[in-house]
């Protein structure tokens, strides 16, 4: 893995250097968000394919760490202010309303927690919890029309359990192409189902693995810290970066057996073709 990281991190620096001379022409992209993707320079279809190579904590309350790859990119067409989109395991609409709302619905498909998570066996007995499909629905509200600042609410819902997101974040740089960074801030809420997915010990799981069995209860998960990155080193070459860091401010998620520290981090470069 660690070859494969160097091979990437070689080719991703030799784009950099090569395409030094490049200027970028504006992009007619939805909103100017290095977080959100737009392939589609304003209309009809858009394709970018991509690799992304991250290290970020083995599951949900771990203190261990991985590194995995991950695909990058998508499918989409733009009509106007809407766009159809498909990327990974999501299929979605966006839509731009007044030049300051933007809309968003996604139906994705989320891996469960599996007892091989973890090399250090600390899942052992507790079984892997269940894939679960998830609808998605997202409002952000600029403050101006750069969308410089912003508001932003997310809701889950899915059958495993709801979660609900509110923030809020701004934008840095002089770009209106989507290139540049953004720095968001979160406080997030789960109801008891979503909790129990993740940090909760059935009685049959407690006897199996040895750990205490364990309930929780919905309400306050969490306040969290997003970073995002986007450079076009070409017409049609990116690359990016993020940084997510949540930490969990419930008594109850910090007291479950399965969490081994009160945080999740998780850091993310990569880069995509768009053609």
């Amino acid at each position: 893995m660690n070859k494969f990281k160097n091979y990437l991190y070689c080719i991703i620096f030799s784009m950099i250097f090569s395409q030094l001379a490049y200027a970028q022409a504006d992009r007619e992209v939805m909103v100017p968000l290095p977080s959100i993707f737009d392939f589609t320079d304003g209309e009809g279809w858009g394709f970018g394919l991509g690799l992304g190579i991250e290290y970020e904590s083995a599951y949900e309350g771990s203190d261990e760490f991985e590194v995995e790859p991950d695909l990058a990119g998508g499918i989409q067409y733009r009509t106007g202010n809407n766009m159809f989109f498909f990327a990974g395991e999501a299929i979605g609409w966006r839509g731009l309303r007044n030049d300051t709302w933007l809309l968003q619905a996604t139906l994705a498909f989320e891996e469960g927690r599996e007892e091989n998570d973890s090399d250090d066996g600390r899942l052992d007995g507790l079984g892997d919890t269940e894939e679960s499909t998830e609808l998605v629905f997202e409002v952000r509200k600029a403050l101006d029309a750069d969308w410089r600042y912003w508001f932003d609410g997310r809701l889950l819902a899915g059958d495993e359990g709801n979660f609900l997101l509110l923030g809020g974040g701004m934008r840095f740089g002089s770009q209106n192409d989507g290139s540049g960074s953004e720095l968001g801030v979160g406080i997030t809420f789960h109801d008891e189902d979503y909790a129990n997915r993740e940090f909760g010990i059935t009685t049959e799981q407690a006897a199996a693995s040895g750990l205490a069995a364990t309930e929780l209860d919905g309400g306050f998960r969490s306040i969290g810290i997003n970073y995002n990155y986007r450079h076009y080193l070409s017409e049609n070459w990116q690359i990016f970066a993020e940084a997510v860091y949540e930490h969990y401010g419930s008594s109850e998620i910090k007291d479950s057996p399965i969490t081994r520290n009160d945080y999740e981090a998780e850091v993310g470069l990569g880069f995509i073709y768009v053609f």
